[in-house]
């Protein structure tokens, strides 16, 4: 449709009269009373089981959140690797690392081929390392180490001719 067309639709629709209500619906509206009482707003009342229901998981929640968070905390003593309570005390005395190494190793390098959604392709160069840490207190004895994988995911642009 053009604008023309539309402007003429609009005036067509400006002089058009709207259509008479129909006899029944108008005696309704005429008979109907208008309302004059107060609006008030009430939430139902749950059931007595559901209200005691709600007030036992209430208090339970938070109970059970505290009791994950100290479960929690004590596995962390029990991870394999970890000295546990000499660690922690030897932390809180003030760790001094005489030997700190930081190593970080390639595990495996690999490319993939995908195709954007506009049918593009693009080449990833994929390499996964293994980073490691390894500080040494001699003073008290102690070696912390810590070792984690990364990957590292880098696009290559494929030229196209």
């Amino acid at each position: 449709m053009n604008e023309q067309e539309l402007q003429h639709f609009e005036a067509e629709l400006r002089g058009a009269a709207p259509a008479p209500l129909p006899e029944q619906f108008q005696a309704r509206l005429q008979a109907a009373k208008p309302f004059r009482g107060s609006l008030r707003l009430t939430s139902p009342q749950p059931a007595f089981a559901e209200s005691r229901w709600l007030w036992f998981w209430r208090r339970l929640a938070p109970g059970m959140a505290m009791a994950a968070l100290g479960l929690l905390a004590f596995r962390v003593d029990l991870l394999p690797g970890s000295s546990g309570k000499k660690q922690a005390l030897v932390v809180a005395a003030g760790f001094e690392a005489d030997d700190v190494q930081v190593d970080e190793d390639l595990v495996s390098s690999f490319d993939v081929v995908a195709t954007l959604p506009g049918g593009q392709p693009v080449r990833f160069r994929c390499r996964q390392w293994k980073d490691q840490l390894v500080a040494t207190d001699k003073n008290h004895g102690v070696t912390i180490e810590q070792s984690k994988p990364r990957v590292e995911v880098v696009p290559v642009r494929f030229e196209t001719y």
